[in-house]
């Protein structure tokens, strides 16, 4: 399997990352039914997150087969309480990877960019939340570096929120 490429994408790629969405989304239905939690997902919310953040494609041989949504806006669904305080967090929404090739160790290239990504913006802490339930990431992250740091319910959808420190402050507060 031939290595990642990254780039973050512009307008011209919404299509593109519409297409990944929804074949990760059907996966996820195929597998875990109704009892699992997602966005909506169509060239309009894909162009408000190129909006509001910026959005890392993983490609390989020319092909879109990961992605990422980065930015630096607190999503409603975080509460702050839980995680280590920061002076310049990220917050990751939307990771993507092309439901065939997961596995294979893509998406752990595309978090290894992504914190690379994020020293460079440059930020102290990596944060996101995920579905807690079989349809969530939650071991991805763990694997990935990220720490669990806590569990809350938010609108009725069972939440698991992970961070990453950056830079020599990475060791979590007492």
């Amino acid at each position: 399997m031939s290595p990642l490429t990254f780039r973050y994408a512009d307008e011209n790629d919404i299509a593109e990352l519409v297409r990944l969405r929804l074949r990760i989304d059907a996966e996820q239905a195929r597998r875990f039914g109704g009892a699992r939690w997602s966005t909506t997902i169509n060239e309009g919310s894909v162009a408000r997150g190129l909006k509001t953040g910026r959005v890392l494609m993983g490609l390989q041989e020319g092909m879109t087969v990961g992605a990422v949504r980065m930015e630096t806006r607190k999503p409603w669904a975080i509460d702050l309480a839980y995680f280590t305080p920061a002076s310049r967090a990220i917050y990751l929404h939307d990771v993507n990877i092309e439901p065939a090739l997961q596995g294979h160790g893509l998406g752990r290239s595309l978090m290894e960019e992504v914190k690379s990504a994020a020293r460079d913006w440059p930020a102290d802490a990596i944060r996101t939340d995920t579905f807690d339930g079989a349809a969530g990431a939650g071991p991805f992250y763990e694997k990935c570096g990220f720490r669990a740091v806590g569990r809350k319910t938010y609108r009725s959808v069972p939440l698991a929120y992970f961070e990453l420190l950056l830079g020599p402050s990475a060791a979590p507060h007492a």
